[in-house]
């Protein structure tokens, strides 16, 4: 049974990443805010209603993995490290200046909780899938969670590792596709149509769920519980909206890596209550 507690945290938190986020943004005039949107409320169910870390020990042997794999949405991961405790919150505030810890693409040399360096698309499923073959071998019982994009699934090694995390019954791994639709300059299925996303995923030995990416209690309900993904991999397609809170960014291209002017950020903090 969900608890409602839970479900409140989760949404209180994800409310102050988006708001933190899209200041962080605006003040570097950089970013990536529209893939940030659509991926914070699964980020935030993972960190505040699912995962087992400390953030004073990020190298706990039997702690959770996340892998950011949609390396260029770091306004959504970097908040949701402040907010586990991982670093303050003045950090924020260096994004992507000059010799910041808080780059573009997540650098595990500079920051804590950052499992590996992403950004090349297609890199971080690869890495999870290894940690996860790691895991199975040595019969540890954490978990390993792999955000991707959807426009990102048109790289042939996301397929490659989900072809191996099938044929090994990788009950351990847990891929999420934030399924927004959407990449840089148009919509994922006019570049390279991936539907029936959640048929290709069982055929390759997968399990597959498709569920609302905004809804917390959905996404904590497939991906906290143990009836999901018993024998092979967990899928979960969730669908998201791109710039999710925002009206003005909502569904738009666009603001893949667009920056707001002192009006839309006026605007946005308006909305984002």
């Amino acid at each position: 049974m969900l608890n409602n507690d839970t479900v409140q945290t989760i949404r209180e938190k994800a409310l102050w990443m988006r708001r933190r986020a899209f200041t962080m943004v605006y003040e570097a005039q950089l970013g990536h805010p529209g893939g940030d949107f659509s991926a914070i409320d699964i980020i935030a169910t993972l960190y505040f209603g699912v995962m087992r870390y400390d953030p004073k020990k990020p190298e706990l042997e039997g702690r959770d993995r996340f892998i950011m794999s949609k390396g260029h949405a770091t306004g959504a991961l970097y908040t949701a490290l402040c907010a586990a405790g991982y670093y303050p919150e003045d950090w924020l505030s260096t994004y992507m200046q000059p010799h910041s810890k808080l780059n573009g693409h997540p650098n595990r040399n500079y920051l804590p909780g950052v499992e590996t360096n992403t950004g090349p698309l297609g890199h971080g499923m690869p890495v999870a899938l290894g940690i996860a073959i790691a895991g199975q071998i040595s019969g540890s019982d954490h978990r390993t969670f792999v955000l991707t994009g959807d426009g990102e699934l048109q790289e042939g090694s996301n397929w490659e590792a989900a072809m191996t995390a099938g044929h090994r019954k990788l009950e351990n791994l847990t891929l999420i596709v934030d399924r927004n639709r959407l990449q840089q300059g148009m919509g994922t299925e006019e570049t390279n149509g991936l539907d029936p996303l959640d048929e290709k995923f069982r055929a390759f030995g997968w399990e597959a769920v498709m569920v609302d990416g905004h809804d917390i209690g959905a996404l904590l309900e497939v991906l906290a519980s143990p009836r999901f993904g018993k024998g092979r991999p967990l899928c979960v397609i969730a669908n998201t909206i791109k710039g999710r809170g925002v009206s003005f960014m909502e569904n738009k291209a666009s603001w893949h890596h667009g920056v707001p002017n002192a009006e839309q950020y006026r605007i946005a903090l308006e909305e984002l209550v």
